[in-house]
């Protein structure tokens, strides 16, 4: 039975934390607002002589772009910024090249644990209403209770497995650490910590998955978590991981950075 255990668990990690295929995104939910989320960026990876989405993330600061560490890309790398669609050359949209990729130092790809990363681009971002910032927590380690509604927005599959062009959102809910640690749930495989967020529908019919790993979690207004681990598809009994960004987290990026980011001036999320 252990056995069985770690060979299921080892195979949920491989489809889960490694996002070979890039259309893989929100599952159900709706298509989002044009532009309503101008601090969504789309990660795009240069594998075959094209850029193509990968993942999504967050801009943070103007020359930064907060995302998972898993999203990792070893060729070239370009973020998309104020994209509706990403097939239209929209004229809201910046695409500037990533720099540097710098995902967390104890982040191994065997565990969800310290799944972050920053992403240094190569030229300034301009701000304008269709490209802002989103700004990080100022409440630091306040932890999120169970129940709680939140949002995660990305580009990719729907219910009908087909990617999306458009960008899309779901509506998830908070659950508490102890229930997605029990055996009805994860049971502790992986092991669900004080740095994480469980977080899916009610019905296990909506959730994110591979290619929407990186995007931010919008708890009340408030950017709390980044998508990280989950099933393939939508079950109540698996929701999605996100790492929580809290102190710690806040404190690396300041580290990176060089600028105390939970200071930093407020921005309209819509």
């Amino acid at each position: 039975m252990k056995s069985l255990q770690r060979t299921l668990f080892i195979s949920l990690i491989v489809i889960v934390l490694t996002p070979a295929y890039h259309g893989v995104e929100i599952i159900g939910g709706h298509e989002a607002k044009p532009h309503s989320k101008p601090y969504m960026a789309s990660i795009q990876c240069n594998k075959k002589k094209k850029y193509e989405h990968y993942c999504g993330g967050a801009l943070i600061r103007n020359r930064w772009v907060l995302t998972a560490a898993h999203c990792e890309c070893k060729g070239p790398v370009q973020v998309v910024l104020g994209a509706h669609s990403l097939s239209q050359n929209e004229e809201s949209q910046q695409k500037i090249r990533v720099k540097k990729q710098y995902p967390h130092p104890k982040f191994n790809k065997k565990t969800p644990d310290d799944d972050i990363m920053l992403l240094q681009l190569s030229s300034e971002a301009k701000t304008n209403k269709y490209v802002k910032l989103l700004n990080l927590p100022k409440d630091k380690d306040k932890d999120i209770k169970p129940g709680i509604q939140c949002t995660v927005a990305g580009w990719g599959q729907t219910k009908s497995k087909t990617p999306s062009d458009t960008l899309r959102e779901v509506m998830l809910y908070v659950i508490d650490r102890q229930t997605c640690n029990s055996k009805q749930y994860y049971n502790h495989q992986p092991q669900i910590t004080k740095d994480m967020i469980c977080a899916s529908d009610r019905k296990g019919r909506e959730d994110t998955s591979m290619g929407d790993s990186g995007s931010p979690l919008i708890c009340r207004n408030k950017y709390k978590g980044i998508v990280s681990y989950g099933p393939k598809d939508p079950n109540a009994k698996k929701p999605g991981i996100y790492t929580f960004i809290t102190k710690k987290y806040l404190d690396w990026i300041e580290k990176v950075i060089g600028v105390k980011t939970y200071n930093m001036t407020t921005e309209d999320l819509y």
